[in-house]
């Protein structure tokens, strides 16, 4: 169907009064574009209803995401020292239990770690406490923490202690500064072992 608009502009060479005529280009019919209703046409756009409900929506979901880093840092960091503390309780288990009682002239070769806890229950009932690094690297036998010291195993042996057998009790905690005994480490690790069976 052919549409033609026809401006007639009526007046004395100004513009002082515009009608529109719309006139069917098969049928010749016309009708006055004033009082006909312009076609509606729905383009696919969304509302500014709906743009500010999907914003707002991103906006919570960034915050929420954001919120979640820190807890997951923190269970990622708690989770690598918990790591290195299961590891220092596994060096310590192995090298206490290869200090096995020997036939007279044999030498133990439990001392070759470099712990020094080689027959250690049996002389001193006081606990040792060893210092390890962020690493889980050995750093020192007893006395005050060290410089860079970030775990503490300390290892506590059950009285009668005798050349034969004790009972041991292995805490390794983290950070080093914290005593298990007097404070809250923020974690640890506990086993008990049966020394020199």
């Amino acid at each position: 169907m052919n549409h033609v608009i026809l401006k007639l502009y009526v007046g004395n060479g100004s513009i002082c009064h515009r009608n529109l005529i719309e006139i069917d280009g098969a049928t010749g019919k016309y009708q006055n574009a004033r009082h006909m209703k312009p076609p509606v046409r729905r383009g696919a756009a969304f509302s500014l209803v709906e743009v500010t409900i999907a914003l707002g929506v991103a906006a919570i979901s960034l915050i929420l995401l954001v919120g979640l880093l820190p807890a997951g840092l923190k269970t990622q960091r708690t989770s690598a020292q918990q790591t290195i503390a299961n590891q220092i309780m596994t060096v310590l288990l192995s090298d206490l239990r290869a200090d096995i009682r020997l036939p007279p002239g044999q030498a133990s070769h439990e001392g070759d770690s470099g712990f020094g806890l080689h027959g250690h229950w049996a002389q001193v009932a006081t606990p040792d406490t060893l210092w390890f690094d962020q690493q889980g690297k050995w750093l020192q036998l007893n006395g005050s923490a060290p410089a860079g010291a970030t775990f503490r195993a300390k290892i506590t042996y059950f009285s009668p202690p005798s050349t034969s057998t004790s009972v041991a009790n292995i805490v390794v905690s983290w950070p080093a500064q914290v005593d298990p005994a007097t404070g809250t480490p923020a974690g640890s690790v506990q086993q008990f072992i049966a020394v020199n069976r």
